[in-house]
């Protein structure tokens, strides 16, 4: 979701994240204190997610929290990001075209309906089609049928996509319109997961008490407060609880969350605010973890907007140069993240170092990509983010760089929370940039283009459009293998440097803390706290 006249800019980075630190502690939090949190349960900071739980709506960090610990689908990835089977007994295919699918036995959904073939092909079925209006309706576009459930213009033809088929109560076929190489690595997203037949009929009430499959079943949801799961004895994975259950609770700040884990009243927060990166080896010792994770932050243009219609490239480009991620990284974010030297960070199959100047520091170069390319409209950008993931103080440093370099004004276009923020973006109301972070739904390059650059796809906010783009997604997606596939989304990355649907700043780091009540607290290769892992003292 990376020159010289650095010293400058140094004192002045530096200079912003001492005023961080002396100006922000948490604002509140939603947290409560440890006496409402039944025993042997693990409480972690993950604030409101956007939309109801429901596996097809949902593709943003907080949501997926819940939705992972509740649905388990037919494959998952190991913490280092390797593919492993979970629900499915075997995944097979002879031409990467029709895939046939048989499930393990004795899955249970948490009221104890069998899980079985229709049940997957009943919720694939049903969040594809656009009556429906799922967030993650794409992700079955490779499927034949899916133009019938989803057309472009009109109601839907057909309420099933004829490229699923049911065999038996534990097996189905999946017919895609064209091979694609990577398919069961899709598959391990949670968009793929099962459904019982209860939620057909009543999705909303589903929306707000979810019936899974996974190690973890509903207890409540408190809006804006927290949201509770209890472990399933009856579950058949590999990633059994180790604890009695997870508490979901809401923070308004990062701040505040781990001033909570620092006093025992919380027990985990997933990510810590700049302000705090300073001193959270010396408050938690190797409590604190540090861990690089499969996740960019960038920041990305409204083609849409006023300052960015019909832009030419360069002036991105451009304001790129303007950005010294060195020394933001270095002081503001305590070295914590790595400058981007592409739109993926390495820890994906296929990553590349881009052989481009525009990820390096350069006002000079800077000043002139954008005079080129007929300067900023109104000489000014916005930065839109949300205030309480811990984003204030680098857009701060970020636009404190631009100005500097270009003279282009800057300013960040805070909104109070991540749910607030993702709505702006739907309804098409950035005003010029958007913070663009993004964590692998599954481990290859493909994730970090497909999704966010082709010109339909629904976390191309930014309504990012161009032919030669799509036309090598298309390419990639038709190769004869996974490698061929690879190296055609290398060079649309190449392209894309050309291009600039983003401007890609860092790469992540998971910075986690907990408190002493917890054990064997472990990051995957997704930034997330294994949490079915962790332990209750």
């Amino acid at each position: 979701m990376r020159g010289a006249k650095t010293m400058q800019w140094s004192a002045l980075a530096a200079a912003v994240a001492l005023a961080a630190t002396a100006c922000g502690g948490g604002s509140g939090g939603g947290g409560g204190s440890a006496a409402g949190k039944p025993a042997g349960y693990v409480s972690i900071d993950v604030t409101e997610p956007q939309k109801p739980l429901i596996p097809g709506n949902t593709n943003e960090t907080q949501g997926a929290y819940v939705i992972n610990s509740l649905f388990t689908g037919l494959v998952e990835y190991d913490a280092a990001g390797k593919l492993r089977n979970a629900n499915a007994e075997s995944i097979t295919t002879d031409d990467s075209k029709t895939w046939t699918v048989k499930l393990k036995k004795g899955w249970k959904f948490h009221n104890g309906e069998d899980v079985t073939a229709q049940s997957y092909v009943d919720a694939w079925n049903w969040f594809a089609n656009i009556k429906n209006n799922q967030q993650n309706s794409f992700w079955f576009e490779d499927v034949k049928g899916y133009d019938d459930v989803h057309p472009a213009k009109g109601d839907p033809k057909s309420d099933k996509m004829s490229g699923l088929k049911v065999e038996d109560d534990h097996t189905f076929k999946i017919e895609l319109t064209h091979p694609v190489s990577y398919f069961k690595y899709k598959l391990g997203y949670y968009t793929f997961t099962p459904l019982p037949k209860g939620f057909f009929k009543d999705p909303k009430k589903y929306g707000q008490e979810p019936v899974g499959n996974g190690p973890y079943t509903f207890e409540k949801w408190t809006h804006k407060k927290l949201i509770q799961v209890k472990a399933w004895k009856g579950y058949k994975g590999d990633n059994k609880a180790k604890n009695k259950g997870i508490q979901f609770k809401n923070y308004s700040s990062y701040e505040a969350a781990y001033q909570d884990v620092l006093s025992n009243t919380l027990d985990i927060s997933p990510q810590v605010a700049p302000k705090d990166l300073p001193k959270r080896k010396s408050d938690f010792g190797d409590r604190a973890i540090d861990q690089p994770f499969a996740a960019t932050q960038s920041i990305a243009p409204a083609f849409y907007s006023k300052t960015f219609k019909d832009v030419d490239p360069k002036v991105l480009q451009g304001l790129s140069m303007a950005i010294d991620r060195k020394t933001i990284t270095k002081t503001v974010l305590n070295e914590t993240r790595v400058p981007a030297t592409g739109f993926m960070p390495p820890l994906v199959k296929g990553y590349q170092k881009v052989d481009t100047d525009i990820f390096k520091y350069d006002p000079k170069k800077a000043k002139e990509l954008i005079k080129e390319g007929g300067g900023v409209p109104g000489n000014k950008v916005w930065i839109q983010y949300n205030a309480d993931g811990g984003h204030k103080e680098w857009v701060s440093a970020v636009c404190q760089s631009i100005r500097k370099a270009t003279g282009v004004e800057c300013v960040g276009d805070s909104k109070p929370d991540f749910q607030t923020e993702l709505d702006a973006r739907d309804a098409d109301q950035v005003k010029s940039f958007y913070r663009s972070g993004w964590t692998a739904d599954y481990p290859l390059n493909v994730n970090f283009l497909k999704e966010l650059y082709a010109t339909n796809a629904q976390t191309n906010y930014g309504k990012f459009s161009d032919k030669e783009i799509d036309g090598l997604f298309k390419k990639g997606d038709n190769a004869k293998d996974l490698d061929a596939t690879i190296k055609i989304y290398q060079e649309a990355e190449r392209k894309l440097a050309q291009k600039m649907p983003a401007i890609p700043l860092w790469d992540y780091a998971a910075n986690v803390v907990h408190s002493d009540s917890v054990g064997n607290v472990k990051v995957n290769f997704r930034g997330d706290v294994i949490l079915s892992d962790v332990t209750a003292k």
